[in-house]
């Protein structure tokens, strides 16, 4: 019994949970299979089906053969240990860190703790080789040059916010904590630097006399290998287990030289639990695939030859000194109702982005989720970038094109929770709830249906810190934006909590600080080790420190989301604008923390989800199916929309923060939501909820109608580009001055400065002005630098390109210079002096 796949056979090996304690001879190679191809892609659409269609890179199969070489290798009888130490003993031939005795670390620390050292087992000398030769392919000479700084006296953040000495005593005891931790992984696993480095130890690792795989599975008490290369067979290549809970077995080359387990192959790893008989996808699995009818995902074995391996071409950019972030999701960027590639993304998306003015691209569900609807936040697999779009060979083709685009290319990373899949997940991984997460209902997030980490145990740590890590250095990611961070910042994960601001808010019991220390641990290890890489925080709470660097106490992110932004003006959008307040606005824009960077955005994919509305749907509404080709008059609600969408951005922009994020699409007023497909689901009350049929229509990203230069969505697209054109030319979101000079509520105008731009915004729906005068810090002659009412960018052509405005001494609005104005309603104009203005910014 067969199935078929892209002209691959899958066999059906049906077989039973046999005793663990036999041995196989038979041939590993029989029955094995690839799902991987050549690395030439191909183009190829991925159409909406409950399948998974072939993502690699050419038509050629890689099935290897059929002629065995004679047996594989047998197992010994698994000898489980009846108890497992609480004293690690060091095996005196193991080339690695000794641990020099037990200290008590806590109890789940104490508990769980393995040492590198012990990873692997004096049985085999070419296992200990395998990580001396995977490690040294690893570490290239940069890295061998750089260091994770030691802790600092983390008192600084006193001076920079004396409110803190009110709660100094949490504060000391947070650092405290993580000078614990630093102190504990540099004396049992040799620093944090090579605590990071799991990926080389567990999992899966290749040396040249084989591959041995390892795995952290505590309560499991007994665990083989099966997969295609032994036909499935639980008692064919059993594992060993020594006494820190780390399952092992060595599979040595065939006769021919070729590795036991060919490239492509799926594997999983069969434990008895005390929960029961079952397979799993190994937790460090590199990449997995869902195989046509069924659910499930399976673990492949990527290992590709040399020669077929991406090599990356161009350096990575340098860090940007004003950050101007295009948020995508890979898979809903075609304007196709399909799944899209990372080759087409590739090749059609990222010069888009380029064009634009956008000098960061933020990549969404990139860690394999089997839930395509969960917006890639159910992570199933964290080492393994989604096979929906591609191989990992592709996904790093696109990352190495962003980068000869000058592109930085940051990943959304979710390490504040997990899939709550037991199948293909690590929920449930050892027959236990609480492996990485907390048991009960502190490991539960009920408003996400997801698991929660433990981040006070020492294996999660290993996990987590590892996997940052792989991502920044096997793909050559330049940061991360942190999904979920105040989820993991509090035990009440900030449901039904509104914070107000109040210290005790943040600096007590709802704190977990096992977690905060975790986030000061991962940013020790991007800082360090990768200086130009840049750590965002989705942090709605505005914890105080946040992006304080932690040797000065603080958390350690480069931006904070300014998350609020958003809100208020969904808040705003609910109402006529006649009743906006402009100190509202602005002080909504404005309120941050000094010394802590913000990414400000009007909205992002939040905003775009079905149930709730983008703001040009807020704005536009049902108007937007039939009133946007220029062939016809628009209606009083387009008018408005088009224009308070443009001010909305540029005030966000210009106000909000240090860094700016759109989410695709909504630059040019993306119209209707995003729905993922999805059939419907029948909950165990009896209640229905309806699905989509599946449907692929309302989940792509039609880019087609911001080029349509027929169409009203063009003239906003091309005011976005506008307004990143701006920013590059003069660096105004990270300009030291800042000055707001007016918040008019009868007038509805606010006029602010930023560097060597004046920013004036006229709110109001009818009154124009005309010699409104306007305040400003230096004098000479001033001209327009970017106008929101431009015909090309959907306005009315108002002012005119081609006046000048002097300026005229004398106090006003508190600046020591004013020029005069015309400001039409609901327009934005963005003055900036001739003499420093190097070009015109038009549509």
């Amino acid at each position: 019994m067969v199935y078929t796949i892209s002209g691959i056979r899958f066999p059906a090996v049906a077989y039973k949970p046999a005793s663990f304690q036999s041995t196989f001879n038979g041939d590993r190679r029989s029955t094995s299979l690839s799902f991987l191809m050549k690395k030439n892609y191909v183009s190829r659409k991925i159409f909406a089906r409950k399948s998974y269609d072939s993502v690699s890179s050419s038509d050629k199969v890689l099935v290897p053969g059929s002629q065995t070489d004679g047996s594989s290798s047998s197992t010994d009888q698994l000898e489980v240990p009846e108890t497992v130490s609480e004293e690690p003993q060091v095996h005196d031939d193991v080339e690695s860190l000794a641990i020099e005795e037990a200290v008590e670390v806590k109890d789940e620390v104490e508990k769980n703790v393995v040492p590198s050292s012990q990873a692997a087992t004096d049985d085999d000398e070419s296992q200990v080789d395998s990580l001396k030769g995977t490690r040294s392919t690893k570490q290239d000479e940069t890295t061998k040059m750089r260091s994770i700084p030691p802790p600092g006296a983390g008192k600084k953040i006193y001076e920079i916010d004396p409110f803190l000495n009110d709660h100094r005593q949490h504060l000391d005891y947070r650092y405290g904590e993580y000078k614990r931790v630093r102190a504990e992984i540099d004396k049992f696993e040799g620093g944090l630097e090579a605590f990071s480095r799991g990926y080389e130890n567990f999992g899966f690792t290749r040396s040249a006399t084989g591959i041995t795989y390892r795995e952290w599975a505590p309560a499991a008490e007994s665990a083989s290998l099966i997969g295609d290369f032994n036909n499935w067979n639980p008692n064919a290549d059993v594992m060993t287990r020594n006494e820190f809970g780390v399952w092992e077995i060595f599979l040595p080359n065939n006769a021919d030289g070729s590795p036991a387990i060919p490239h492509g192959s799926r594997v999983k790893i069969r434990m008895v639990t005390p929960s029961g008989i079952k397979d799993s996808i190994p937790a460090w699995i590199k990449f997995s695939v869902q195989a046509p009818g069924e659910i499930p995902y399976n673990g492949i074995y990527y290992d590709p030859p040399e020669e077929e391996k991406y090599v990356f071409k161009h350096p990575q950019p340098k860090k940007p000194k004003s950050l101007r972030i295009y948020e995508c999701h890979v898979g809903m960027s075609s304007k196709e109702p399909l799944i899209n590639t990372y080759a087409n993304f590739r090749d059609e998306v990222l010069p888009r982005i380029k064009k634009l003015g956008y000098n960061a691209v933020q990549i969404m569900a990139i860690q394999e989720h089997s839930y395509y609807a969960s917006f890639g936040y159910h992570v199933t697999n964290f080492f393994a970038p989604s096979s929906r779009c591609g191989t990992p060979d592709d996904l790093k083709s696109l990352i190495d094109r962003a980068h000869e685009l000058g592109l930085v290319v940051l990943m959304d990373i979710v390490h504040s929770h997990a899939s709550n899949n037991t199948l293909d997940g690590l929920n449930m991984f050892d027959g236990t709830d609480s492996q990485y997460f907390h048991s009960g209902s502190r490991g539960y997030h009920w408003m996400w249906d997801s698991r929660l980490f433990n981040y006070g145990s020492w294996e999660v740590l290993r996990f987590l810190l590892s996997n940052a890590r792989w991502w920044l250095e096997e793909y050559k990611f330049d940061g991360f934006r942190f999904d979920g961070v105040t989820s993991m910042m509090y035990t009440h994960h900030g449901l039904q909590v509104a914070f107000t601001g109040n210290y005790n808010e943040y600096f007590g019991l709802a704190t977990d600080v096992d977690a905060v220390v975790y986030l000061m641990l991962v940013n020790d290890l991007i800082r360090g080790l990768y200086p130009e890489a840049i750590a965002i925080g989705e942090d709605v709470s505005g914890m105080p420190t946040f992006c304080i660097p932690v040797q000065d106490g603080g958390v350690g992110f480069d931006y904070r989301l300014q998350m609020a932004i958003a809100d208020k003006w969904i808040e705003l959008l609910k109402k006529p604008d006649e009743y906006w307040q402009m100190g509202d606005i602005v002080h909504t824009l404005t309120n941050r923390r000094w010394l802590e960077k913000c990414v400000a955005y009007a909205e992002s994919h939040d905003q775009a989800l079905v149930g709730d509305k983008t703001i040009a749907f807020w704005l536009m509404d049902k108007d937007m199916y039939d009133f946007m080709a220029l062939d016809r008059p628009a209606t009083p609600r387009i008018d408005r929309g088009i224009a308070l969408h443009k001010m909305i951005r540029l005030i966000t922009m210009g106000l909000g923060g240090e860094g700016y994020l759109n989410f695709m699409g909504n630059e040019f007023g993306h119209p209707e939501w995003i729905d993922f497909p999805r059939g419907e689901q029948r909950l165990s009350n009896g209640s229905v909820i309806p699905g989509n049929n599946n449907s692929f229509d309302k989940c792509r990203r039609r880019f087609d109608l911001g080029d349509a230069n027929y169409l009203r969505y063009n003239g906003m697209q091309e005011f976005d580009r506008a307004m990143q054109h701006l920013e590059e030319t003069y660096g105004f979101m990270t300009a030291e001055h800042q000055y707001i000079s007016r918040k008019d509520e009868g007038d509805r105008v606010i006029v602010f400065e930023r560097g060597n731009l004046v920013f004036v915004f006229n709110f109001h729906w009818t009154k124009s002005y005309t010699d409104y005068r306007v305040g400003c810090l230096k004098s000479g002659k001033y001209k327009i630098a970017l106008d929101s009412d431009d015909a090309s960018f959907g306005g009315f052509n108002r002012i005119s390109y081609t006046a000048e405005y002097f300026t005229k001494d004398g106090q006003f609005d508190d600046r020591p210079h004013s020029f005069l104005v015309y400001a039409p309603c609901r327009t934005a104009v963005v003055y900036a002096l001739a003499e420093d203005k190097p070009e015109l910014i038009e549509g």
